[in-house]
């Protein structure tokens, strides 16, 4: 089992789970996370450091083969991120935001450490 980022971490991109990460396996995209599925441990230690809910297991009815694809595919290629920063400006509106996926994820990878 592992953990995955799901949609609603797109254009809000809290970091406070890659501060608590014990094995540093997030992943930083222009405008969301991910997590290595080969290299998370299954702690389950940030996903209630997620305040958009955006992380869960991969054995719950949300975390579809896509959402474990996209962060497996993802995390290849973009930057490894273990410290904290701020949050986009306008994180809060945009969670719980639907349909984020196709109106607003972005390939581009984000700054990393």
């Amino acid at each position: 089992m592992t953990y995955v980022v799901t949609e609603n971490c797109i254009k809000c991109k809290y970091m406070d789970c890659v501060e608590v990460c014990p094995v540093d396996c997030f992943y930083e995209g222009e405008n969301m996370l991910v997590i290595h599925p080969d290299e998370c441990i299954d702690c389950g230690v940030c996903e209630p450091e997620c305040p958009a809910e955006a992380i869960i297991p991969d054995t719950n009815a949300g975390a579809t083969a896509a959402w474990l694809e996209l962060n497996r595919k993802y995390a290849q290629v973009w930057p490894n991120i273990t410290r904290k920063r701020e949050p986009p400006a306008d994180a809060k509106e945009m969670d719980g935001v639907t349909g984020k996926l196709e109106k607003y994820f972005s390939e581009a990878p984000g700054e990393g450490d």
